[in-house]
């Protein structure tokens, strides 16, 4: 693996040994760590400047908490990945989170392998959860679409059209299918889902693949 091909990641924790351990065994299982922070100004700071594709981010944070860095990262940077590694398994920590832009959420008591598997997922854009959590973040979609929606504005552009294969790649994002499980099951190629999956957000206009289930909840897809 060339150089060019390396994942930047950049750890977030205001505890030293623990961020010292993290980015150790990111190096060592052949991850570039760009940088390290310990609080959330520097972490906006250092990220901004070093220009990881993963960050791996603590939510309680000194100066500014992991959400609101979290926040300003995606706005600043919508391509960055951002990946959840906190003590709290509390669904209002996990909620929040990913309304601010996380694309995954993993517990402290994940082991170091699967902290890797996270990273290495969570830089293809795969949404990665502590078991148990995702169904908590679908169930809150689900929620979020049975609420009554606004009224609709006659001036309001149709929704977009999706082809066929794109409506069904959907359909297995929101049943919560890796973009490798898609392959597979479709016998299609990686990159193809992921071209896929490209082209319906350009067409929905939303920014992550968080979004993307979102929208397929609310349309009912997931139970198709």
């Amino acid at each position: 693996m060339s150089d060019k091909d390396l994942i930047k990641v950049m750890v977030v924790d205001d505890h030293p040994m623990w961020r010292d351990a993290v980015a150790r065994d990111l190096a060592e299982s052949g991850f570039d760590v760009v940088a390290t922070a310990g609080d959330g100004d520097q972490a906006v700071r250092r990220a901004k400047a070093a220009g990881p594709d993963v960050l791996v981010l603590d939510l309680n944070l000194p100066v500014k908490p992991g959400v609101q860095v979290c926040k300003e990262l995606v706005g600043h940077n919508p391509a960055l990945r951002v990946l959840v590694l906190s003590a709290s398994g509390e669904h209002a920590d996990v909620l929040e989170a990913v309304k601010s832009g996380a694309t995954g959420y993993l517990l402290k008591s994940a082991s170091t392998e699967e902290l890797l598997d996270a990273v290495r997922r969570t830089a293809v854009g795969d949404p990665v959860f502590t078991p148990g959590l995702a169904g908590l973040v679908l169930g809150e979609y689900r929620r979020l679409a049975s609420d009554p929606a606004p009224t609709s504005d006659p001036d309001q552009p149709k929704a977009p059209q999706l082809t066929e294969r794109e409506t069904e790649v959907l359909r297995l994002v929101a049943k919560g299918l890796s973009y490798k499980q898609i392959a597979e099951r479709l016998v299609i190629s990686h990159r193809t889902v992921q071209n896929h999956v490209q082209n319906t957000l350009g067409k929905l206009q939303l920014h992550n693949r968080v979004e993307l289930v979102r929208y397929a909840i609310e349309r009912g897809l997931d139970d198709e």
